[in-house]
């Protein structure tokens, strides 16, 4: 898929969403990082995220040499090692190290440098104990997460001047944060909560305390959604799927891909209308909801299995699609058409 001759940040964040559904994605990263080492980007400063993307792309395809090769020349790109941007494309590296065998020390050494960021940058827990599954050592990621929420919680229990254990009653809107940035110590327990599902331990007392805020964080989000559209977006192939296997949720989502973007182009502009800022959707996929639906014993047409998969999510800031986008760039949706042309016309 050839990309322009200029790329906007928009194109990023539309080939971020797109690059993987497209016939060539290796052929898509190779497009963007040509584009950042010929300064072919509207923003120099975007350099480090463009090569970043590419090395995502070729790590997922189980390309580990480019995967790696991406990775260190996005590290070239950022300021510096320190650069906060820079923690992704850390792990992706140590991802690369980790497939291309014989290099496990180098990747774990690139991991270990990264977690003190456990503590205070929202996307690392996911992003290292990722990176840290993807090499096999999940019971490491468990270790560093438990301790990770061990030390918040013993930071909230000093200030409170009550015993560790106390502060397991925290408070949840406190620790959720703004809807759409949910805090720290909650990223923490949400990653940790499922490498331990995956690694089949006892349900523990932070596992109730993430169950417990995940809880208050589908109360929030049905507080938001009064009109009960919950901003899941289903790309084409995934409601497809979706109506394919659960024909009940036509009446929810919508009975095809035009509908579904219909509804959602609708309840943005009456949400906008309202007041509401930071708009966005959140990419869904029915494996997701098939996994929470497992994990509650449900069924995944139930509303709510799928408020708390809407609420999960949200909880993902690499879900999220802002909205709206300008008239000229590309639509939200990853058709490929420009807004003007695709789901802007559908709210009228």
């Amino acid at each position: 898929m050839p990309t322009r001759d200029v790329l906007t940040k928009a194109d990023l964040a539309e080939l971020r969403r797109s690059a993987l559904g497209t016939a060539d994605p290796l052929g898509v990263a190779a497009d963007v990082a040509e584009a950042a080492e010929q300064g072919r980007l509207a923003d120099p400063d975007d350099a480090g995220d463009a090569l970043t993307l590419a090395a995502e792309i070729a790590e997922i395809r189980a390309r580990p040499e480019a995967a790696l090769r991406y990775a260190e020349q996005a590290l070239a790109a950022y300021p510096s090692g320190d650069d906060p941007r820079a923690g992704f494309a850390r792990a992706l590296r140590a991802r690369a190290l980790f497939r291309a065998g014989g290099r496990d020390d180098e990747a774990m050494a690139e991991l270990t440098a990264l977690r003190p960021l456990l503590l205070g940058q929202p996307d690392a827990p996911a992003y290292v104990s990722a990176a840290l599954d993807a090499g096999g050592r999940s019971a490491t990621a468990e270790t560093w997460l438990s301790e990770a929420v061990d030390t918040l919680l013993g930071e909230r229990a000093n200030a409170a001047d009550k015993p560790a254990q106390a502060i397991t009653a925290v408070d949840p809107v406190a620790e959720l944060g703004p809807p759409d940035a949910p805090g720290v110590l909650f990223l923490l327990l949400q990653q940790r909560h499922r490498v331990r599902r995956n690694l089949n331990l006892p349900h523990d007392r932070q596992d109730d305390l993430a169950d417990r805020l995940e809880a208050q964080l589908v109360r929030r989000a049905g507080e938001r959604r009064d009109a009960g559209t919950d901003l899941l977006f289903w790309p084409r192939a995934e409601l497809d799927r979706l109506l394919a296997e659960h024909p009940a949720l036509t009446e929810v989502y919508g009975p095809d891909w035009d509908a579904h973007r219909g509804r959602l182009e609708k309840e943005l502009v009456r949400l906008r209308e309202a007041g509401q800022a930071g708009l966005g959707v959140f990419r869904a996929s029915v494996d997701g909801l098939h996994a929470v639906a497992g994990r509650r014993d449900g069924d995944p047409t139930d509303a709510a299995v799928r408020a708390g998969y809407a609420a999960e999510v949200q909880a993902r800031p690499s879900a999220r699609i802002p909205w709206p986008p300008e008239r000229n760039d590309a639509c939200w949706c990853g058709s490929g058409l420009k807004y003007k042309k695709d789901c802007l016309p559908r709210s009228r």
